[in-house]
């Protein structure tokens, strides 16, 4: 292992401290491990100071240290052992990992390292001269399949070629890097084939197979199979509710063949009389429908509320609810239509979302943490 020294005292800050939020998130890490085990938590701390100031300083590390009463060259034998932790400035609106291992190699990584050293620095760990971005090889990042990639923070852009590197690095320093599409940059989903599926094609094969959707990435759109195909069982957060089994489609013919026999016992005509849907939405015309609002400039991240991940926060916005004040202000017989609407029965209850929500809307992350006395999600 190559030698990782702190940063020159001319570039290190005269002190450090953690934002309100960041404090508050600290201690409860803190306070996760038994009495006289602080000191374990010193690598998530760590981390959450290189996130709030882009790299690890010398005076987080005696921050850090004394929070955790620990002796500065314990933290600092932390801090210089983990290649994770950047001890260098680096780039303010993208730090570039390109993963310089076999598969990623093999496959063009070679050519994605000179783009970064045309555009960045010829050098890593240095950062461009306006110092917004800068750029280093790393070993593997866990994708070889979608080889080569990069990371850029906590982002992986994958199936890349010189060219796309070169835009993402364009749209970065432009302040546009939030716009990029994240994960395979080709029309694939994930890790799936890259010339499309080649297994449970067959439609009694593929348990959940929806009609193909759209993806699309910061120059193109693109049209992918559902991320969900194959899938037998995903949590109840994720599942598409509107999609059929093999099993429920057994179960509500059954219920549907009960009902025609019931009428025609009855002396009715089957045809004119159609079964009762197995579950029904309730209407949108419903006198219990939480009220919408127009789409506001900013809207709040939903997936902050255990229990909705993104395709319930994109039904939600369906139905006009975009902020935490609106979740926290559902009365009883909002929330029961809500639950019927999203077609999981007792969830909003058992994951107290009005009580996540007025946290959220309270204090944000922080009130959260103080509250459940851990980080949203």
């Amino acid at each position: 292992m190559s030698v990782r020294r702190l940063a020159d005292d001319n570039v290190q800050p005269a002190s450090f401290a953690f934002t309100e939020e960041n404090a508050a998130w600290a201690r409860a890490t803190i306070n996760k491990y038994p009495q006289g085990r602080q000191q374990s938590a010193v690598i998530p701390l760590l981390m959450r100071a290189q996130e709030q100031d882009g790299w690890v300083t010398k005076a987080a590390i005696e921050s850090v240290a004394d929070m955790l009463d620990m002796a500065y060259i314990r933290v600092l034998e932390v801090a210089t052992f983990y290649t994770q932790f950047q001890l260098l400035p680096v780039g303010t609106r993208a730090h570039i990992q390109v993963c310089g291992t076999t598969p990623c190699m093999l496959r063009g990584a070679e050519e994605l390292i000179k783009v970064c050293k045309k555009r960045i620095h010829p050098e890593p760990f240095h950062r461009n001269e306006s110092g917004t971005l800068s750029w280093e090889e790393v070993e593997c990042q866990g994708a070889c399949v979608n080889a080569p990639m990069i990371m850029i923070f906590k982002d992986s852009y994958e199936d890349l070629t010189p060219e796309r590197l070169e835009t993402i690095i364009d749209r970065f320093d432009a302040g546009e890097g939030a716009e990029v599409a994240t994960g395979p940059q080709i029309e694939r989903v994930f890790s799936a084939p890259a010339g499309g599926l080649t297994s449970l094609t067959a439609p009694d094969a593929a348990v959940g197979k929806t009609a193909p959707r759209s993806r699309k990435t910061a120059d193109e759109s693109v049209s992918v199979p559902p991320s969900n195909a194959a899938k037998p069982k995903t949590d109840a957060a994720e599942t598409d509710p509107t999609v059929k089994t093999p099993l429920t489609a057994k179960a509500e013919a059954a219920a549907n063949a009960k009902v025609k026999g019931e009428t025609r016992a009855e002396g009715g005509d089957a045809d004119e009389k159609q079964p009762a849907a197995a579950v029904a939405k309730p209407s949108l015309n419903d006198k219990n429908r939480p009220a919408g609002i127009e789409r506001p400039a900013t809207v709040d991240d939903l997936k902050l509320i255990s229990g909705v991940g993104p395709k319930i926060e994109g039904t939600l916005h369906e139905l006009g609810i975009f902020t935490f004040a609106q979740i926290a202000s559902w009365k009883k017989a909002e929330r029961e239509w809500v639950d019927g609407y999203l077609n999981f029965k007792g969830r909003i209850e058992r994951d107290d979302w009005v009580k996540q929500a007025k946290a959220l809307a309270k204090g944000g992350e922080a009130e959260y943490i103080r509250v459940f006395g851990k980080k949203p999600r």
